[in-house]
């Protein structure tokens, strides 16, 4: 890896809410949330006053009287941030979007044709803000986690750059949630061991945090911490995962909710690896109880799955085991489903099996039947929208927020 800060992390600021203002002129400067019922996104503005994305929209009324909230138009938040992205790749081949309005790029084989990585920066901010018309923050590190740190420090519209020399004086005082990966789950269980800062989670004894966080994730935050990332930068790379989340309040774990809940979130991640023509075999839920509480629960089969009854089908087996184990009364405050061990799937092939009683073949296969019906479903939606055709229970489950937005914030395949 090269020795200079040459991977960047470009990020733009306050995204949605930025192209509200920079479609409606009038927006801008005031604070503006996008959404309604839930705050979709907030603007600098608004965020002064201390709304946030996922918040109530009688919340952020509360918050901030003067909030202005507007509806978001969905197509020019794709069209925009395809915009930036083109200008990125003008400068290295080597640019992994990580999501619709964020990328990593490794500049170390173009300092030669356009200067130091800092001059790249502040050229990529220049063109997007001239070309593009919004602004977009960078950090330009030695390494993917730091340069993603140096980008959140610098908004908004910002540019910070940590030489090599300087990491961990610039690591050491920031709080640990800048950590990737550290949540307020997370984040709340650190602070109660007296760990708000990095330097103070690079002390703690490895041992300790995987005690506390689990082997993973304590790993993981132990490494970082340290400022150990040897991950690079690949550009085209297919995720190993897929998934989709909901939140809410605080809400007893009735069937008919948790049934409603994972139909709509296996239909949005089923329906994002059918486009893909993918498959996983591994099924994983995520539940947070009220307050911050979270648990996950995996299933890993011999075939891979991608249909929309099927995902909801295991996801609501691992939600009701796991809280059956539960020795005390709880209540949900999300829902999450993710499907990974991921492979290529263009077709499912039904497998015949010989009946005992009868000569003759006879199709067991019920995935393969799903698939196919699944299949003509994202025909119709395609052709006459999302809402056109769907199962019942999907249809009724509760949408706080627009599926246009979910799928535009969730990471590609």
């Amino acid at each position: 890896m090269a020795a200079g800060p040459t991977i960047l992390h470009a990020d733009l600021d306050a995204f949605y809410a930025s192209v509200e203002q920079l479609l409606q002129p009038d927006l801008r400067g005031v604070p503006i949330a996008v959404g309604g019922g839930v705050v979709l996104a907030a603007s600098y503005e608004a965020k002064r006053f201390g709304v946030q994305g996922g918040m109530s929209g009688w919340r952020a009324k509360q918050l901030c009287p003067h909030l202005t909230f507007v509806s978001g138009h969905f197509r020019d938040y794709q069209r925009l941030a395809d915009e930036v992205m083109s200008i990125l790749g003008d400068f290295t081949p080597l640019v992994q979007r990580i999501s619709i309005d964020e990328a990593f790029l490794d500049v170390s084989g173009s300092v030669h044709l356009f200067g130091p990585p800092e001059h790249i920066a502040t050229r990529i901010r220049e063109r997007v803000r001239a070309e593009v018309g919004l602004p977009i923050s960078v950090g330009a590190a030695r390494t993917k986690h730091l340069a993603k740190i140096a980008s959140q420090v610098a908004k908004p519209d910002g540019l910070v750059v940590v030489p090599p020399d300087r990491e961990r004086e610039f690591l050491d005082p920031l709080p640990v949630s800048l950590i990737w990966g550290v949540g307020p789950v997370t984040q709340q269980k650190l602070a109660e061991k007296g760990i708000h800062t990095i330097a103070q989670l690079a002390a703690a004894p490895g041992d300790a945090l995987q005690s506390l966080l689990g082997r993973a994730l304590g790993s993981k935050t132990s490494a970082l911490a340290a400022n150990l990332d040897h991950r690079k930068v690949t550009p085209g790379g297919r995720s190993g995962s897929v998934g989709a989340q909901s939140a809410f309040g605080r809400r007893e774990p009735e069937p008919e909710f948790v049934r409603q809940t994972l139909g709509h979130l296996a239909d949005r991640v089923g329906g994002r690896l059918r486009a893909k023509q993918r498959a996983g075999r591994t099924v994983t839920v995520r539940i947070r109880f009220a307050p911050l509480r979270s648990i996950t629960r995996s299933h890993t089969g011999r075939s891979p799955v991608s249909s929309t009854l099927t995902l909801t089908e295991i996801a609501e087996r691992l939600v009701w085991g796991a809280l059956a184990q539960q020795t005390e009364p709880v209540q949900l405050s999300l829902l999450a489903i993710s499907v990974s061990n991921l492979v290529d799937q263009a077709a499912v092939q039904l497998e015949l099996q010989l009946d005992q009683h009868t000569s003759g073949a006879v199709a067991v296969d019920v995935e393969a039947t799903r698939w196919a019906l699944d299949h003509s479903i994202d025909d119709v939606r395609r052709r006459f929208g999302r809402d056109a055709v769907g199962y019942a229970s999907v249809a009724l489950s509760h949408r706080g927020v627009p599926d246009e937005f979910r799928e535009l914030a969730e990471h590609e395949l």
